[in-house]
């Protein structure tokens, strides 16, 4: 991350929005049956992820005094599911590490978390199965989130 954040200043474009969008979701199982491994990689995507990009492009968007941050959350964030709760864990940590650091911000600078609702993914199909297909896909979510 620290080479494209170098990338970015070298060229002198530095971004006024990022999104955080990374997200990673373990397979369905009880809490003390999901394995390690599994519940790190959950966390080192969806919390570490965020938070490394955050570390390298904020203090660029501190000095241009203007510019706005989306961490993607998730509902999970602001609720509970059985059997994803590594998931439900990061997406509160995103929920949290957004409303403290937007705390942080200057004047000019904003942080947002946002739940997009529930859209049809893979990672939908992985904990619901075929129900996902009941939810709107992303082709049909996209324009009216943009608006």
């Amino acid at each position: 991350m620290g080479e494209l954040a170098k990338a970015v200043v070298e060229r002198k474009q530095i971004p006024d929005i990022i999104v955080n969008n990374a997200g990673t979701i373990n397979k369905n199982n009880k809490t003390w049956n999901v394995p390690a491994e599994e519940f790190d990689t959950v966390v080192d995507t969806n919390i570490k992820g965020t938070a490394n990009v955050l570390r390298h492009f904020v203090p660029l968007m501190i000095q241009k005094k203007h510019g706005m941050i989306i961490n993607l959350s998730s509902g999970w964030g602001r609720s509970a599911a059985a059997e994803v709760a590594p998931y439900c864990a990061s997406k509160w940590a995103i929920e949290g590490l957004t409303r403290s650091l937007a705390k942080e911000l200057p004047p000019g600078l904003a942080a947002i978390a946002l739940s997009p609702g529930v859209v049809n993914t893979d990672m939908l199909t992985s904990c619901f199965g075929s129900s996902a297909a009941l939810y709107q896909s992303t082709e049909q979510w996209a324009p009216k989130a943009a608006t």
